[in-house]
């Protein structure tokens, strides 16, 4: 079993000044769903190499049981700090994707050409696609072989407009998660604000927030038996 995590590259939140980059919960509760479920992990960018990190998901509020085990993780470290060029990994090689997510994601692999066409074929394999979070954001342009808004009529959910808001992040965001979906033809489902909630449909998987990491991770497993 072999799974493709594809992460961000991009590390600036908007014009503010700040940093962004990938949730670290949203990359180690997968991670280790994965490995401990006895897959091979591979991880990608579209620059390649070390990938940034939003600096506020490494901050104590942030930090869990995972993400201590992570950066204690020689092994893990290293495939972090050697990500793969997202332009050069192949879907042939992996029996499924998943996307962690942070804001990052909204900006470049939402766009980006590479992971457009990496959903398009996993879907069109048969392979299942997850994302978390901001990372349902990256389905923005994903459409199926008929032309459609791949997850036009399809059950999905992502990170709020409310949690947006909590965040104050909601005028700064290149788009909204929700809005996005929603405007594809997703029927956008959500919990309160921080609470689990996943939803698979078919071969995709969404999970809403940070807390929905590691159920994501879990329902892409399901799948992949």
């Amino acid at each position: 079993m072999k799974i493709l995590v594809v992460l961000t590259s991009h590390d600036q939140l908007g014009t503010t000044g700040k940093k962004t980059g990938f949730w670290l919960e949203e990359l180690a509760a997968p991670y280790y769903a994965f490995i401990d479920a006895g897959a091979e992990v591979t991880l990608a960018s579209p620059k390649g190499g070390q990938p940034p990190l939003d600096p506020k998901s490494n901050e104590p509020d942030s930090q869990t049981e995972t993400t201590h085990r992570f950066e204690a993780d020689s092994s893990a470290m290293q495939a972090l700090a050697h990500t793969q060029k997202l332009s050069e990994v192949s879907i042939n090689d992996f029996d499924a994707v998943f996307y962690p997510g942070g804001h990052g994601p909204l900006w470049d692999l939402a766009e980006d050409s590479d992971s457009i066409a990496l959903i398009e074929h996993a879907i069109q394999a048969a392979k299942p696609v997850a994302a978390v979070c901001h990372a349902p954001g990256v389905l923005r342009h994903v459409k199926t072989q008929e032309g459609k808004p791949l997850v036009a009529d399809k059950s999905v959910t992502g990170f709020s407009n409310t949690e947006e808001a909590a965040v104050g992040l909601t005028e700064i965001v290149p788009f909204l998660v929700e809005d996005v979906l929603k405007e594809n033809g997703g029927h956008y489902s959500k919990a309160d604000d921080w609470q689990v909630h996943v939803k698979v449909d078919g071969l995709l998987v969404t999970g809403q927030n940070p807390s929905s990491s590691q159920a994501t991770a879990q329902a892409l497993l399901q799948l992949l038996k």
